[in-house]
């Protein structure tokens, strides 16, 4: 494995850094706005099968 000097790791870093595409604040935006959305939906969807499971047990366990 070949050893680099300090300067030419950072001269590679920066070349590097510089081909990453930033996103822009309305792409960040709507993938946050997205992000809350999809968890407010699974939250709802845990919610309604727990509810579903509670009441399905309390019918059997109420047989008894």
């Amino acid at each position: 494995m070949a050893s680099t000097n300090p300067i030419q790791f950072i001269q590679q870093v920066r070349s590097e850094v510089a081909k990453v595409v930033w996103p822009t604040r309305r792409e960040v935006f709507l993938t946050t706005v997205m992000v809350f959305i999809m968890a407010a939906l699974t939250a709802v969807f845990f919610a309604i099968v727990d509810l579903l499971i509670r009441s399905g047990l309390q019918g059997v366990l109420g047989l008894f």
